[in-house]
């Protein structure tokens, strides 16, 4: 029974039901490009750089030695040119150009160990530029060591005798008995350190390392990288 005053019962309204929501797809993530793989260094471009160092500390020893036996040389001249009567003018010659050659000849040196550290150095990197660099400087000191070898051995087969005309004898002579055995042994290691040293850059296994590296193979995409929780089970009517 309804009474005309009483207000009407209201309607119950359905909520809306929710729709699911998806979750967003995952973007895909390119693949790190593959970085090459060092090859394994072979031991003979070791030891060629090995050769290449040593021969600096041979050069570097030789120019000091050389600096060091300048003063005694220079006595013993000048003690033996008073003898003869020669010109104080001629003798001061004499000592400056002997100087003069030596310190030229020890910076030279000195040079030439430094550029064989550089090259060696460029061998232990693989680089192709070092190898031929090296050749060159190899067949440069082989041609070097043959023409000091061969003065060397004209120097003691036929010496310069007091008697000659000029100061050049007394000269030869001012210098240390070992000067001469020690400059030849000096000249053939050279050569034998160079002729080593082409030798092993030539090899297969020294082609291998100044060749073409090696791919590395790539690296396999990474699952779910942002680590999303992605839905499961069957999706919800809507």
């Amino acid at each position: 029974m309804s009474y005309p005053d009483q207000a009407p019962e209201p309607r119950p309204v359905a909520a809306p039901e929710p729709r699911p929501v998806a979750a967003p797809e995952p973007r895909p993530v390119a693949a790190p490009e593959p970085r090459p793989v060092a090859a394994r260094r072979p031991a003979a471009v070791t030891l060629a750089a090995t050769v290449l160092a040593l021969m600096t500390l041979g050069a570097v020893a030789y120019a000091v030695t050389a600096l060091l036996a300048l003063g005694g040389t220079v006595d013993r001249f000048r003690t033996a040119a008073d003898g003869t009567g020669a010109a104080t003018d001629d003798v001061d010659t004499v000592v400056t150009l002997v100087r003069a050659g030596t310190i030229v000849s020890a910076m030279v040196t000195v040079l030439v160990g430094l550029v064989l550290v550089g090259l060696a150095a460029g061998l232990l990197a693989a680089r192709p530029v070092a190898r031929v660099s090296t050749w060159v400087v190899s067949g440069l000191g082989l041609l070097g060591g043959c023409c000091t070898l061969a003065a060397l051995v004209g120097q003691r087969a036929a010496p310069l005798k007091v008697g000659d005309a000029g100061l050049l004898p007394l000269l030869g002579e001012a210098y240390p008995a070992w000067w001469l055995p020690v400059n030849a042994g000096l000249s053939v290691a050279q050569m034998l350190g160079y002729l080593v040293v082409a030798v092993l850059l030539v090899l297969p296994a020294s082609n291998s390392w100044f060749g073409a590296r090696r791919p590395a193979r790539p690296a396999e995409p990474p699952e779910n990288p942002y680590g999303l929780h992605l839905p499961q089970g069957s999706r919800p009517p809507e």
